[in-house]
């Protein structure tokens, strides 16, 4: 085991969910020499077409929306140094309540047993030290992150690889923060976060945040990467220079843990770097 290289996987729903929650440890930790797996669930069939059109809208035609968006993903990667991409493939089930929900193929359909088997033999594949998605809630709902949720648990279970397991997490007083400047530099936040005072990870159960202000220009570039869905990414309307200092970190709820580490803590592999 001493010989293994230090490995992050990072299991995600969608084409550009990869770059807010955890754009800034991929970049900061492939600059290290870490390497780095992102694992992708869906192609994102149910994300705008080029022009903004909608699902359901005349015109928005999946079989330009996936490849654009695998493109889109590619080029994200390579701007964060992901060192391996694995793309599931399952058929995006769009917000929750959409019929897409029960569409048959949709990854919210796909048996949790299933989808987690295919997960943990990539688990078993890249042996990552630390994997990193989404909350029970899937941060915010989305039918696809709560299914990310519930695979990833169950490969672990199944396999038992990894050291430790983090919540991607956005402290509610920085939620707070951000809203006032954003308000001042006259961008509106989403309504489902604005309008919902239970956004966000209560301050105390953080446990981890991460300093990725060194690598927050290719965050942004991540998230730029992603331009047939720049619609639904509001924090591009904040232009780089603002972006800059408000997403120079990232937060994280440690949830599973064998290193005893102690928290807070400062880095994702805290308690696992002398012993490789």
């Amino acid at each position: 085991m001493a010989d293994l290289p230090l490995t992050l996987m990072a299991v995600h729903a969608h084409p550009d969910d990869e770059a807010l929650g955890t754009g800034g440890i991929l970049a900061r930790y492939a600059d290290e020499g870490v390497r780095t797996v992102l694992v992708t669930c869906t192609n994102g069939e149910l994300g705008d077409a080029p022009g903004g059109i909608k699902p359901g809208e005349p015109g928005h035609d999946e079989a330009v929306v996936v490849p654009l968006r695998r493109r889109e993903l590619e080029a994200s990667s390579r701007v964060l140094g992901v060192s391996h991409l694995e793309l599931l493939g399952y058929r995006d089930s769009g917000m929750g309540g959409w019929p897409q929900n029960v569409a048959p193929g949709a990854f919210w359909q796909t048996p949790v047993a299933d989808a987690a088997h295919r997960l943990a033999e990539l688990m078993e594949k890249y042996l990552p030290q630390v994997v990193v998605t989404y909350d029970e809630n899937g941060f915010y709902g989305h039918p696809d992150h709560i299914q990310a949720n519930r695979i990833t648990l169950a490969a672990i279970a199944e396999c038992g690889v990894p050291a430790k397991l983090y919540y991607t997490a956005v402290p509610r007083s920085a939620l707070r923060a951000m809203g006032e400047q954003m308000a001042a530099a006259g961008i509106e936040m989403p309504s489902e976060v604005e309008e919902n005072p239970e956004f966000g990870t209560p301050d105390d159960l953080i446990t981890t945040t991460v300093d990725c202000a060194a690598v927050a220009d290719r965050k942004f570039a991540s998230l730029a990467a992603h331009a047939s869905q720049s619609d639904n990414i509001f924090f591009l309307q904040m232009g780089v220079e603002r972006f800059r200092p408000m997403m120079g970190w990232e937060s994280f709820v440690r949830v599973q843990d064998s290193t005893n580490a102690p928290t807070p803590e400062d880095d994702l592999f805290a308690g696992l770097r002398q012993k490789n």
